[in-house]
C-alpha cells in the first residue's frame, strides 16, 4: 500500500486536475498469481478468465504463471493471441454468433465450452465447413441446491449451461459426430463463494456427476472445467477465501474420487486480480441534503461500477491532503456518517452509503480497496463524456502510466 499511496501523491503534484485514476500493484499481482497457482494439485490447471480484467499490462503480467485464458467474445481471444500467438484459449459464454464459432476455430481455440444444443449443432456444421475436428466441453446447469453465494449459475433458471435435465441428449448427439470431440464438462454453478469447505463439496458433486456420464456412455473423460466462483469479501477484508486449506482438502478429494487422471480446469478472475487493483479519486465537494451528507469524488459508477451493481458499500481508505487554494473556508466532515458519490446525473451514482468517517476534507482522496476486478471493464465508460481515468502500472521501480 506505501508505493500505491507514493503514486497517488505524486499524480496530486503533478496534475492540475483532480486525481481520478486506477492503480495496479504489478509486484503483488505477480507473488499471487504465482502462490495460487503454485498451490493447486498436478493435475490442476489455472486459467485466467479475462473478463475479470483484460487490460494489456495486466494480461502480461498473469500469463507466465497461467495455463491460459478463458474467454467469452472472439475479441478477448484477439487480447489473449496478442500476449502469446499459441496461449491456450478456452471459449466459454452463452451467446456465440457464427461467426465467433468460425473465427475461433479457425484460431484453433483449445476447447468450446458449449451452452446449448442449438449451438452445439450450429459448432458441427461449422467445424464440417472447415473440414475441422473440436473438442468440446459440455457446460452443465445442474439442479442443485448448491451453496449459497452471491451470484448463482446454475440450480435455477439462468441463461448458463444446457439444463441437466437435457444433458444426457447433448451427450449422445456430441458423441455422434465426427467434426466433435467430446472431451468432459464445464461446471461453474456459483460465483463469490466464500465458503473453502462448501467449494470442496461442490467439486465432489461435479466429479460424481462427470463420472457418471462418461461411463455410462463410455467416452473418456479427459477434462473437468470446475469453472471459478471463488470469491471476494469486500465486507471484511481480513476474511477472505482459505485458498491453502481449499487446495489441501482439494489434494484429498481428487485421490478419494480417483480423479487423478482428469485434467482440471479452474478459470479464476476476481480471485486472481482483484486484490492488485486500486480507484482512487478526489473529494471535490461535500454538501448535504436532507440531513444526509454527501461527498462528490471526480470519477462515478461509469468507471468503476462494482459496488452498484453488487448493491454494497465498497472498502476504502483516504488519503488526506493539506493544499487548499482557495480564498474561502475549507469544507470537512468530522465524526459523521456519509455517503460517497460521484459526478454523474442519477442517484444510483453511489459508492459507499451511510458510512461512518473520522475526517475528511475537500481535496483528500478516497481509494477503493479490491478494484482491480470487474471495475473498468464492465463500466458505462461513455456515459454522460466524462474523461476516462488514468491507469497507473505500478512495478518494481517503475511507474507506467496508460
Amino acid at each position: 500500500m506505501k508505493k500505491v499511496i507514493e503514486a497517488i501523491q505524486l499524480l496530486k503534484e503533478e496534475m492540475d486536475e483532480p486525481v481520478c485514476s486506477y492503480i495496479y500493484d504489478l509486484d503483488h499481482l505477480k507473488e499471487h498469481v504465482e502462490s495460487v497457482t503454485r498451490t493447486l494439485p498436478e493435475n490442476c490447471h489455472m486459467y485466467y478468465a479475462m473478463k475479470a480484467n483484460s487490460e494489456e499490462r495486466i494480461l502480461r503480467t498473469i500469463y507466465p504463471f497461467v495455463k491460459g485464458f478463458e474467454v467469452a467474445s472472439i475479441g478477448e481471444v484477439k487480447k489473449a493471441r496478442a500476449i502469446n500467438s499459441n496461449v491456450p484459449v478456452i471459449f466459454g459464454g452463452p451467446g456465440k454468433t457464427d461467426n465467433e464459432l468460425k473465427s475461433a476455430i479457425l484460431e484453433n481455440v483449445q476447447l468450446f465450452h458449449v451452452e446449448s444444443i442449438n449451438e452445439l449443432k450450429r459448432l458441427t456444421m461449422i467445424a464440417e465447413q472447415h473440414n475441422k475436428k473440436v473438442s468440446i466441453l459440455l457446460r452443465v446447469n445442474l439442479r442443485g441446491p448448491f451453496p449459497s453465494a452471491t451470484l448463482h449459475m446454475a440450480g435455477r433458471p439462468t441463461q448458463f449451461g444446457i439444463d441437466e435435465a437435457q444433458i444426457e441428449e447433448a451427450i449422445q448427439l456430441a458423441l455422434s459426430y465426427e467434426s466433435i470431440q467430446l472431451e468432459g464438462f464445464h461446471f461453474h454453478s456459483i460465483s463469490n463463494n466464500l465458503d473453502n469447505k462448501r467449494h470442496i463439496e461442490l467439486i465432489r458433486i461435479y466429479f460424481q456427476k462427470a463420472r457418471h456420464w462418461s461411463e455410462k456412455y463410455e467416452f473418456t473423460l479427459v477434462y473437468i472445467n470446475v469453472g471459478g466462483g471463488i470469491g471476494v469479501n469486500f465486507s471484511d477484508l481480513d476474511q477472505q477465501f482459505n485458498w491453502e486449506h481449499f487446495t489441501g482438502e482439494l489434494k484429498q478429494l481428487i485421490d478419494q474420487e480417483n480423479m487423478s487422471n482428469v485434467a482440471l480446469i479452474f478459470e479464476c478472475g476476481r480471485f486472481l486480480t482483484s486484490s492488485c487493483g486500486y480507484y482512487a479519486v478526489e473529494v471535490i465537494d461535500i454538501k448535504e441534503n436532507h440531513g444526509k451528507t454527501f461527498v462528490v469524488v471526480c470519477g462515478g459508477t461509469q468507471h468503476f461500477r462494482l459496488p452498484v451493481s453488487w448493491q454494497h458499500n465498497h472498502p476504502f481508505g483516504l488519503i488526506p491532503f493539506e493544499k487548499w487554494h482557495y480564498p474561502f473556508e475549507l469544507t470537512a466532515v468530522v465524526n459523521q456518517e456519509v455517503t460517497i458519490v460521484g459526478q454523474l446525473c442519477t442517484p444510483k451514482d453511489v459508492f459507499a452509503k451511510d458510512v461512518s468517517i473520522d475526517q475528511l476534507r475537500i481535496g483528500d482522496v478516497i481509494v477503493f480497496l479490491y478494484a482491480g476486478a470487474y471495475g473498468w471493464s464492465i463500466s458505462h465508460h461513455d456515459f454522460l463524456s466524462h474523461p476516462h481515468p488514468q491507469h497507473t502500472f505500478l512495478e518494481t521501480e517503475s511507474i507506467l502510466n496508460a
